[in-house]
């Protein structure tokens, strides 16, 4: 028997190959299928079922593409009702993967039909789950993203996870294997510690969601904390409930290179963003006006979903050379699938062909320790917990994530400095702001780890800033 995690660290999200004999399993696989094709010929193995845990939010899974192209059928647990052929275990039904079994044990919670996987070995040891959104290294799924309306809320949600996690989970051994389909990083929970594997016993010591006293507790302490799941979350778990474009046709269609005679007429009658993934070093040098850059080195593909949401959204790309295959790939993970082509050359062949071209006024923690003064503005783009720990005495806290609320609201005739932790969060902002005609700012590099070196600044505990900006 071999189980082997697939990790991917951009979306913090763990998928699972398991082998025994001539026969292999996928938990929740990524939508780019050639990797597990890949281990399954180097193996000369059959793929004999595609287990999903439950309808992701976060990423949209392979298991369509793959079932078209290895046969193997799809399992979902109980009351799910994917609009395509599937088969809908029964709790605690067995299925047999050459001389292993996995047993599907109904958890429901993070959503009604959440599903973990037991796997039984050959002599018939339970070794190991596959908790999908249940149960997390340090934490467990949000109960709030299957809510509906007048009928099931975050709270019923929790109380049914606090009873899955106690029927299904909590009774098995402490010696088995957690799997978890996502580690730190990821929206889909707030506590999650950055080891991806470990064991129950040590989840049932160290958990503070196992370790509540009743339910009620479990209840208030799981939802407390919670911030709103990005909104592209919708439109993902309708693609994997529904259906979707195959990655093929995708990949075939968002290869298309433009020219830079072609490419800025393109962008007009489409409507479609332009998305440049370039690092933001490069990015803030120069950059075709109005493009939005969300760098490919970073964690590209949930910050696309949180700021563009519209997954059906036509885009066009500029990046790096070479790249442009990989950025339609990370794109696809989340479901942005409407991609139109990308700038044939990249940046220099628009910069080369003399076309208009803007940039962002960046400037380094030291730079920026000289300027600053007791009446200097700055804008702090970091998470409310990142700035409630640690920031700039009087700095507004403007979250990325919510710069559709706030940016109509930045007064352009006041000189502001813009930073994140590090810078690239920062550039984001930059751009986007820069896209609805704000351009009296400085960003600064290297952000508020740069800042903090310089040991110039007074900083604060959080204090909620009510003045507008």
């Amino acid at each position: 028997m071999k189980v082997e995690q697939i990790y991917t660290g951009c979306l913090a999200q763990g998928a699972y190959y398991i082998v025994s004999e001539n026969e292999a399993a996928i938990i929740d696989p990524l939508r780019e299928v050639k990797p597990y094709l890949d281990r399954l010929e180097k193996d000369n193995v059959t793929l004999k079922y595609i287990f999903e845990t439950h309808f992701h939010a976060d990423f949209v899974s392979g298991h369509l593409d793959l079932s078209k192209k290895t046969h193997a059928p799809i399992v979902y647990g109980p009351t799910a009702k994917p609009e395509f052929e599937a088969i809908i275990a029964e709790d605690d039904q067995i299925f047999e993967i050459g001389k292993v079994k996995i047993k599907a044990l109904h958890t429901p919670g993070h959503t009604m039909e959440s599903t973990t996987y037991l796997l039984i070995d050959e002599n018939g040891v339970e070794t190991a789950i596959f908790t999908g959104d249940t149960l997390f290294l340090g934490d467990v799924g949000r109960p709030d993203l299957a809510q509906k309306a007048g009928s099931v809320t975050q709270e019923d949600l929790a109380g049914i996870l606090y009873d899955s996690l106690h029927t299904k989970i909590m009774p098995l051994d402490d010696s088995i294997t957690v799997y978890p389909a996502h580690g730190a990083g990821s929206a889909c929970g707030k506590n999650m510690q950055k080891e991806t594997v470990d064991i129950l016993g040590n989840q049932k010591r160290t958990n503070y969601a196992l370790n509540q006293p009743d339910k009620e507790s479990f209840v208030k302490e799981v939802l407390d904390g919670l911030t709103a799941p990005p909104k592209y979350f919708g439109m993902n778990v309708a693609m994997n409930k529904g259906g979707y474009e195959s990655l093929d046709d995708v990949m075939n269609k968002g290869l298309n290179p433009v020219s830079v005679e072609d490419f800025e007429s393109f962008a007009e009658e489409t409507g479609a963003l332009i998305l440049d993934t370039r690092s933001p070093v490069e990015f803030h040098k120069g950059f075709v006006p109005n493009s939005i850059n969300i760098g490919l080195k970073g964690d590209f593909a949930p910050w696309v979903g949180t700021l563009i949401v519209d997954v059906k959204h036509p885009l066009l790309l500029i990046s790096d050379e070479g790249t442009e295959e990989e950025v339609i790939t990370r794109l696809s993970r989340v479901g942005f699938d409407n991609v139109l082509g990308y700038l044939k050359g990249g940046f220099d062949a628009w910069k080369n062909s003399s076309k208009e071209t803007d940039e962002i006024k960046r400037i380094s923690p030291s730079e920026f320790a000289e300027a600053f003064n007791e009446n200097s503005k700055v804008i702090d783009v970091r998470k409310i917990s990142e700035y409630s720990a640690e920031h700039i005495d009087n700095a507004y806290s403007r979250p990325l994530d919510t710069i559709s609320d706030w940016v109509s609201t930045v007064d352009d005739s006041e000189h502001f400095f813009l930073h994140c932790a590090g810078g690239y969060r920062s550039m984001i902002a930059a751009s986007i702001l820069n896209s609805h005609g704000i351009r009296n700012f400085t960003e600064i590099e290297g952000g508020f780890n740069g800042i903090k070196k310089t040991e110039k600044f007074p900083v604060s505990d959080f204090v909620c800033q009510t003045k507008t900006l």
